[in-house]
């Protein structure tokens, strides 16, 4: 039997149970272009990296308590398994500004039960769906994505190419619509 995944809005624990998790991620595979159909399509292998993103969380706390924002933490045994973090974005939909699963409690639900305290989050403030944006290289949270019912709806082939020279990094925009 495995344990529950609690989610609940961020609390005083938050920023010092961060320190503890490991967000970084393995790549192994890319998502190729053409980006044509409601998912990713071909995925190619490529040399295998660990990759992880710098967030700060004591700018993910600050950003939370802005007016259409939110941070929720999943916990698993007690212990910090990940975080979602929302707003209200330009064009009228939730934003997902960042999304983590600690290392340890990949595969646990942890992501799923993030995503399903996003959706009514967004829903009590009445927006149309959820966006977001992640990596071609990311192939793992794009799979996730496609599971859960967002669309691929977009991309962008140069967004990294000043703070990478030479990457092949694709920001790929997915949505969640509600009927």
């Amino acid at each position: 039997m495995t344990a529950a995944v609690i989610v609940a809005p961020a609390d005083g624990r938050f920023v010092g149970d961060f320190a503890g998790c490991d967000f970084s991620f393995e790549i192994t595979s890319e998502a190729l272009p053409p980006f044509t159909g409601p998912g990713v399509g071909d995925i190619a292998p490529v040399e295998r990296y660990i990759k992880a993103y710098g967030s700060d969380p004591d700018e993910l706390v600050e950003a939370a308590a802005e007016p259409d924002a939110a941070l929720f933490a999943a916990r698993l045994d007690g212990r910090l398994a990940g975080y979602i973090a929302l707003s209200k974005a330009w064009n009228g939909f939730a934003e997902v500004d960042d999304i983590a699963v600690d290392s340890n409690a990949r595969r646990a639900g942890v992501a799923r039960a993030l995503m399903d305290r996003a959706v009514p989050w967004a829903r009590e403030r009445g927006l149309p769906g959820i966006r977001l944006e992640t990596q071609s290289n990311n192939v793992a949270a794009c799979r996730f994505y496609e599971r859960y019912g967002f669309e691929l709806a977009g991309y962008d082939r140069h967004l990294y190419s000043a703070l990478t020279p030479g990457t092949g990094e694709i920001a790929l925009y997915w949505y969640l619509r509600f009927a």
